[in-house]
């Protein structure tokens, strides 16, 4: 791999790993947003904490170098789910009281911007994941 590649590489891992840190970190401390979004779709608590354990796994697959793609393909299907879910609730800009300023978007956006690392982790990885599908 080119040094050029390999630093897109390092850095898109890295992105991914720490919003996925963060959000992990927030459902775990039962963040009040953490905990809106999880009662609002009905999965709250277990299915924060599993989402913040799958997010941990996600994390370490992501982090060592030869499971990458493994990662980026678990962390890509989480934060489809997670656009999808904020796109079907109608809540981009979450608000946990209902009122007020909101996150701003915040968690939305970090989550498409996951998405694109994972996708880039994919693609910079492709040999490795057509020579194990193979």
């Amino acid at each position: 791999m080119k040094s050029g590649l390999r630093l897109i590489d390092m850095i898109t891992r890295l992105v991914a790993s720490g919003i996925f840190a963060y959000s992990a970190f927030m459902k775990f401390t039962a963040a009040p947003t953490a905990v809106y979004i999880f009662r609002r779709i009905g999965m709250d608590p277990a299915g924060r904490y599993g989402v913040a354990l799958l997010e941990c796994i996600t994390i370490i697959l992501l982090l060592i170098p030869k499971t990458a793609w493994r990662g980026a393909i678990l962390g890509g299907l989480m934060m489809f789910g997670a656009i999808c879910m904020h796109l079907t609730i109608g809540e981009v800009n979450i608000k946990p009281n209902g009122a007020g300023v909101g996150d701003g978007g915040l968690m939305f956006a970090s989550a498409c911007v996951v998405l694109l690392c994972c996708i880039s982790v994919l693609v910079i990885h492709k040999t490795e994941l057509e020579t194990e599908l193979n």
